[in-house]
């Protein structure tokens, strides 16, 4: 693909920086703190723990199996599970602030987390001042989800002025992709083990992690590296 011109609307969460086993536990726990210690699910917390762990391998949504069984606001559950949210655990990439600073590229964030916690993930991965008025939470389109309706990608197209098929969305999420290829976008999945499932029609690229998606496009745009 010529990447010349292309606007890059980045997913935050495990695409800018990797969600570990370790971090994905304690967000489990972060998310089962706020359902049991702030919505008063009449559950035990290893209880709710290991619900929100199994309403992830089903649905993709830790907190479906709330919605559906116990009545639970997702808008309640987006605003104090994002408070929670372990950001301080978070463990930046090497040299990608440095990479991604050097495209000559329109670039823009847009995330499932909240204002709050994203604008402390972007400050701990070093992002934050690069991202300042670029960085979009589905709350800013009064959604909790990417992964619904093709909608909320128009929706962010209008607010930066730019048209779906000139922008290219990178997401580690199958269906977070799916719904911005309905939009119009190209897109580019980030993998971490060997399951790029590049044969799926709603991914138009796929790399084994954001660095290597970040060196080709520095490669294919000619940019001289350090």
């Amino acid at each position: 693909m010529n990447w010349d011109n292309s606007v890059l609307i980045w997913d935050l969460d495990n695409t800018l920086y990797r969600i570990t086993p370790e971090l994905a536990d304690m967000l489990d726990a972060a998310m089962a703190e706020a359902l049991v210690y702030d919505l008063g699910v009449p559950l035990d917390f290893e209880t709710t723990k290991a619900k929100v762990k199994e309403s992830y391998k089903i649905f993709r949504d830790g907190g479906e199996v709330f919605y559906r069984d116990y009545g639970i606001s997702p808008k309640d559950l987006f605003r104090t599970y994002n408070y929670r949210n372990p950001v301080e655990e978070i463990k930046p990439y090497d040299s990608l602030v440095e990479k991604i600073i050097k495209l000559p590229l329109r670039q823009y964030v847009f995330t499932a987390s909240n204002r709050y916690a994203s604008e402390k993930i972007l400050q701990k991965i070093g992002l934050y001042e690069f991202f300042k008025d670029k960085f979009f939470s589905v709350e800013d389109f009064g959604c909790y989800k990417k992964n619904e309706s093709a909608d909320v990608y128009h929706k962010l197209c209008e607010t930066i002025c730019t048209k779906p098929k000139d922008c290219v969305f990178i997401d580690d999420s199958y269906s977070n992709l799916e719904m911005a290829k309905k939009s119009g976008m190209k897109t580019v999945r980030i993998f971490y083990n060997d399951n790029s499932t590049k044969d799926k029609d709603f991914i138009d690229y796929a790399y084994k992690g954001v660095n290597a998606f970040v060196d080709d496009l520095i490669e294919n745009l000619n940019i001289e590296k350090a």
